[in-house]
């Protein structure tokens, strides 16, 4: 009877060991896992990459610096973490008074990177499983110019653009990608990689132009000023008319022959000056017809002469609206 009893309390004896021993390797399991120091990382890339930047912040402990706030949430954020790939998390570095380092690589666009985020034992849960939290940090600033705009785009959303610059707070790591595509101006994308909050991105700057149908716009209404210009000058019968263009004889002109014609209208070119846009000095020819009768012999004869004339112009922009204004010098 007392060999039973002993065989059955050395089995018990065995099972509570075995139980220990599993209850010990499941708590070192749990903390190398969903409570290791690589868990709130985790969970931050994932916030990123939902666009949630309510839960990205939280967990980050960062505070937002005196800044535009466009790219913390939503479309703008997700855009930013759409790129991150292949992550990789490496082993937590000890950096003494609770602290560890847990750097993650990865790729965005193909380009390695490396990011380390500094986090700190918060306390445990139920004895044994330890709690991390990111040590508190203030979020970096990405600044942003674009040239005579007060408008841009920031990784797809529309942001404003005071004096043409702002400054936006963003969270790390992601890519961001300025450009201005308007009816009128434009710039090329320009982009920025943010890889940690002590690696600042250089600032975006866009460098608008002028877009073809802006030209084509400005080119239109210089043709109809210039033709009507050389029509009016037809029906007044004007040498010298009120125009870029004249011609200038000691001959007497038969009234009723003088006919005017553009026969090269200048190439626009606009550009930034001053804070605004202006049209550069426009160049072309005209071309003047009629018969005249030399004063001195009496003798009639033909007019046909091409002359080169320059002018320039004011250039208005409101909305939808363009406005050329003609400045003519005599």
């Amino acid at each position: 009877m007392s060999q039973a009893l002993v065989r059955i309390a050395a089995g018990w004896l065995m099972g509570l060991m075995l139980a220990v021993a599993g209850a010990i390797v499941a708590v070192h399991v749990v903390n190398d896992t969903i409570a290791s120091p690589q868990q709130p990382v985790r969970e931050y890339l994932s916030a990123l990459q939902k666009g949630e930047g309510g839960k990205a912040l939280g967990l980050l402990h960062a505070s937002v610096p005196q800044s535009n706030a466009a790219m913390l949430d939503g479309s703008a954020l997700q855009t930013a973490a759409a790129r991150i790939s292949n992550v990789k998390y490496g082993e937590a570095q000890d950096r003494g008074g609770n602290q560890v380092m847990v750097p993650i690589d990865y790729t965005i666009d193909g380009a390695p990177l490396r990011t380390e985020f500094l986090l700190e034992r918060s306390g445990t849960e139920w004895l044994f499983f330890h709690q991390w939290s990111f040590v508190p940090s203030s979020l970096p600033v990405l600044d942003v110019t674009v040239v005579n705009s007060n408008e841009a785009t920031l990784n797809g959303v529309p942001v404003n653009m005071p004096g043409g610059r702002n400054s936006f707070a963003v969270l790390y790591p992601g890519e961001y990608e300025a450009a201005l595509n308007g009816q009128y101006f434009s710039a090329p994308p320009t982009h920025a990689i943010l890889s940690g909050r002590d690696v600042p991105a250089a600032p975006l700057n866009l460098l608008t132009q002028a877009t073809d149908a802006l030209k084509d716009a400005v080119s239109a209404k210089v043709k109809e000023f210039l033709d009507g210009c050389a029509d009016e000058a037809d029906k007044r019968q004007q040498l010298q008319p009120d125009c870029p263009f004249y011609h200038a004889t000691n001959n007497r002109v038969v009234d009723g022959t003088i006919d005017w014609s553009i026969t090269e209208y200048p190439a626009v070119s606009i550009e930034p000056f001053g804070g605004r846009w202006v049209v550069a000095p426009l160049d072309g020819k005209a071309r003047i017809t009629a018969r005249q009768v030399d004063l001195f012999t009496g003798s009639p004869g033909e007019i046909s002469v091409v002359h080169d004339f320059s002018f320039t112009t004011r250039l208005d922009i409101d909305a939808d609206t363009v406005k050329l204004t003609p400045l003519l010098s005599y």
